[in-house]
């Protein structure tokens, strides 16, 4: 197909589409355009991570809309093929790297990049209901973004941030509260039922499948499995290890109420997810 497009467009379009296929990555955060996230997401304070790592997610979606889907989704071989290898390799850079962290941040990070890669299935289908499905995975990854940092950033020990994992450990015991809602979260972002993040990978699953990429359906289910260990492995120091000593969290009711209504959102999506869909529908059309 790339020597269809060389031939009816010439190298100057193939490069241009390139280009501008790169453009995207680098804002989405995709490999091998991603090394700027794990730094700025660890590094920026928790409030500025929160916002690099939820709002530009939606102007990068409306970006390849706009510039692939819209602009050449009449002839879109070359930039499927582009964005194929870059889901492929988001989605194994990104798991198989956050599986060895012990910060927080950065595990975050490299499941933002693992994120990008499924979002980027979504749009290799060159179909509305794989548009679909991404806008849909887009919006319940930006949700769970936002509950996941605002628990970071309420479990800040009083002598700096909740930076490493170990700083999770035992928090099903000092702050039962705020643990069940990163509980809701992880669970969400693992993709288990009944939380959204189930219904997000399932649709892009299902939309691979429609348009006959099986061995691409294979490895995001693959990659979901890998995803879910160092999802669980918070969940799991939470409940299941004691941790050190530290001093009570602060109440902070304002945020832990922003935080409440967002875990329920992310619940209530996985149990109405034809509400979502029905509006992912209407603004992709």
């Amino acid at each position: 197909k790339i020597a269809t497009v060389n031939a009816a467009h010439g190298a100057g379009f193939v490069i241009a589409v390139t280009f501008i296929v790169v453009a995207v990555a680098f804002k989405f955060g995709a490999v091998p355009f991603h090394m700027w996230v794990p730094d700025v997401y660890s590094g920026a304070p928790v409030s500025v991570a929160l916002l690099i790592s939820t709002a530009p997610k939606l102007a990068s979606f409306a970006l390849v809309m706009r510039l692939l889907v819209h602009g050449l989704g009449a002839d879109p071989a070359l930039w499927v093929q582009i964005l194929a290898a870059l889901a492929v390799l988001s989605l194994l850079a990104g798991n198989l790297i956050a599986i060895a962290q012990t910060s927080m941040r950065r595990m975050l990070a490299y499941s933002a990049i693992a994120n990008v890669g499924f979002i980027l299935l979504g749009f290799i289908t060159a179909d509305p209901g794989g548009y679909r499905a991404a806008l849909a995975y887009t919006l319940v990854y930006v949700l769970t973004t936002l509950g996941s940092f605002a628990v970071v950033l309420l479990a800040a020990r009083t002598d700096g941030e909740a930076e490493e994992l170990d700083d999770f450990k035992g928090l099903g015991t000092r702050d039962p509260r705020l643990a069940l809602l990163m509980l809701a979260l992880m669970f969400s972002t693992a993709g288990v039922p009944p939380f959204a993040g189930f219904w997000a990978k399932l649709w892009i699953i299902q939309a691979l499948l429609h348009t006959g990429h099986v061995w691409l359906a294979t490895l995001a289910v693959l990659a979901s499995v890998v995803g879910a260990y160092y999802y669980l492995r918070v969940v799991w120091f939470m409940y299941f290890d004691a941790g050190r000593a530290q001093s009570p969290i602060p109440r902070q009711p304002a945020v832990r109420g922003a935080l409440s209504l967002n875990a329920l959102a992310v619940l209530a999506l996985g149990i109405m997810p034809n509400a979502l869909l029905a509006l992912c529908a209407s603004l992709i059309n």
